[in-house]
């Protein structure tokens, strides 16, 4: 017969195997997931949320069987190839990207560890991908607009036919920056319009940049889709006010902090649906078999409001074929 002081530690025995057993379990089925981005947590923390959202909605939730390592370069661009060594030495079983410079950077970092980038824009001509079906090697995720980048200042000449001097700020830093900045060229000559391009590498250059372009005084402002440039977005658009300068921004988070116009696909959708990508190759499926997506379709955000503060009259033509008008 047990005594009764054997069959309690025994119970006691039990539930500390079993304890051990399910950590164990958790353990297995515990994936740990990196983040990487040029920007500050502050700044960047919408992006990643996004593609926290995206992975809720698949199943995966932080504690239970994801866990999100997150590294932040906070605008010192230098940094990115350590903080992705990091990533990679944890390791990670998959290394979530945001933009260009940090996908080239944890590219850099590992041929093996799976990679998936959200908003980089010609990743087949910067030499992320091999080509948009065959992204090849261990990366692959969701590109922003490519050719579609002049219809900006297409659509920014019609919401103001006298246009003819265009700021444009870049990061010179970002392969997919510089690429945009040239195919927004290309559409100037049939346009009429000049474009003045400004580098911009962190917030140290917003003095230098800001100061020539309220001396030339420019038409309107635009910017290129740039991870770092976006997380100064407020900064960036009150200068425009301030200075009456029309306005054609690459995400729709700008036209919520007061621009003009957005035209593009959504910045928060391509991490949402980044998380499709994670997801999949958790699930076996590698990187060169994964096409890499490209928004099919582009939203047109017009703020009154601020046209109004411009004493700018959009046209009928525009406002109709906008998605969303803001009062």
């Amino acid at each position: 017969m047990i005594s009764r002081r054997a069959f309690i530690t025994s119970l006691a025995v039990g539930a500390l195997l079993a304890s051990r057993s399910t950590d164990a379990q958790r353990a297995r089925n515990m994936h740990r997931i990196g983040w990487l981005s040029p920007a500050s947590a502050a700044n960047g923390l919408p992006n990643l949320e996004a593609l926290r959202a995206g992975l809720r909605e698949l199943g995966y939730v932080e504690g239970q069987n994801i866990t999100i390592e997150a590294r932040w370069a906070d605008g010192r661009i230098e940094r990115l190839p350590q903080l992705a060594a990091e990533l990679v030495r944890l390791p990670v079983d998959v290394l979530c990207t945001a933009g260009s410079q940090a996908s080239g950077a944890a590219k850099q970092a590992t041929s093996t560890i799976p990679i998936v980038f959200a908003n980089v824009a010609f990743p087949d001509q910067s030499g992320l991908v091999a080509s948009y079906p065959r992204p090849g090697g261990n990366i692959t995720g969701v590109a922003f607009i490519g050719p579609e980048y002049g219809k900006r200042l297409e659509l920014l000449k019609e919401a103001y036919p006298k246009l003819s001097r265009v700021a444009l700020i870049y990061n010179p830093d970002n392969p997919g920056s510089v690429l945009a900045l040239q195919e927004t060229q290309r559409w100037t000559t049939a346009l009429g319009v000049r474009l003045e391009p400004h580098t911009f590498r962190g917030p140290h250059d917003f003095e230098r940049v800001f100061g020539v372009i309220a001396g030339k005084r420019p038409d309107a402002l635009m910017t290129t889709a740039d991870p770092l440039i976006a997380s100064y977005r407020i900064r960036i658009v009150d200068f425009a006010a301030k200075n009456r300068l029309l306005s054609m921004y690459p995400g729709r988070e700008f036209v919520d902090a007061g621009g003009l116009m957005f035209y593009g696909g959504s910045v928060p959708e391509m991490y949402r649906r980044a998380a499709v990508y994670v997801d999949r190759i958790l699930k076996g499926s590698k990187p060169s078999d994964l096409p890499v997506e490209q928004p099919t379709k582009f939203d047109m955000v017009i703020n009154l409001k601020s046209a109004k503060a411009l004493g700018l009259t959009i046209p009928q033509s525009l406002l109709i074929r906008a998605d969303e008008v803001i009062q």
